[in-house]
């Protein structure tokens, strides 16, 4: 049986970079699982929107999907719009089954490559002396996402131990500057800015130009296209694959007369 098709869904942005991010972790994931039908679709600005990119898959013969959002914030609650592309696409494609998968959420493996991303921000700044940290985030996201968010901060701030506080760049928490003299009304003086974001879209901008303009001694770049968001992109869909297969009343799959039967625990470990 063919996999599903994964159809990732991202924030748009007029800035190029977004999309240019999202079609490399595209070709991340084909290079990981070549098996596994991926595309990218955009909320806002870019194209192809989740609608087109739906209709593409079921015009290449697609008869399941699975939506995975590509949001860091957000650890449960998927985007609003959701809902509704997926009831406009029951309409149009009565033999399509769309899944949409939990968001990509701040996953504790991300902290690694957060910090990958600020020490090359340190070096590229040669800063010698550093004495706070920053998580700074898009968005607060959900009531579960936020919560993460923190328990990150205070994973980083053990590891390094650093005083660390969290940011918000679009203003749904506080903001860099706040977290800027929160800091230092505790002495701190040499504060470097991590930035959990996958792409340098325009939200990502205001919090680096605002953390520079209050004495911030480096802001790392955004997360970026990196293996390892592939291998949770492909975790997510994993476990939203499995919604898509019939079970009878006793947990049993239940193949059709002219298909093969999945092969439950190999399925999982081929697609996460």
């Amino acid at each position: 049986m063919t996999a599903p098709t994964l159809i990732m869904v991202a924030r748009g942005s007029r800035d190029l970079r977004v999309e240019r991010v999202a079609r490399a972790l595209r070709d991340e994931l084909a290079h990981l699982r070549p098996e596994v039908p991926a595309s990218v679709a955009f909320h806002d600005s870019c194209l192809p929107n989740l609608p087109q990119a739906i209709a593409q898959a079921a015009g290449a013969g697609a008869s399941e999907v699975v939506l995975v959002p590509l949001d860091l914030t957000r650890a449960i609650e998927v985007d609003p719009r959701f809902e509704g592309v997926i009831a406009q696409a029951g309409r149009e494609f009565p033999d399509l089954h769309v899944t949409v998968s939990r968001p990509l959420g701040p996953e504790a493996p991300l902290l690694t490559l957060l910090d990958l991303r600020l020490r090359a921000a340190l070096a590229s700044a040669r800063v010698l002396e550093l004495d706070g940290l920053i998580l700074s985030s898009p968005t607060s996201g959900d009531v579960r996402g936020t919560a993460l968010l923190a328990r990150r901060a205070r994973q980083w701030s053990t590891h390094h131990r650093l005083p660390c506080l969290t940011a918000v760049a679009d203003g749904s928490g506080p903001s860099v500057a706040l977290a800027m003299q929160g800091l230092r009304s505790q002495g701190r003086r040499h504060i470097a800015v991590g930035s959990f974001f996958m792409a340098a879209d325009e939200r990502w901008a205001v919090q680096s130009d605002q953390a520079h303009r209050v004495g911030a001694v480096a802001v790392s770049d955004p997360l970026g296209a990196a293996p390892e968001l592939a291998e949770l992109v492909l975790a997510r869909y994993a476990f939203a694959a499995m919604d898509l297969l019939p079970f009878d009343a006793e947990g049993n799959y239940c193949a059709g007369d002219d298909e093969p039967a999945y092969d439950i625990p190999q399925f999982i470990a081929h697609t996460a």
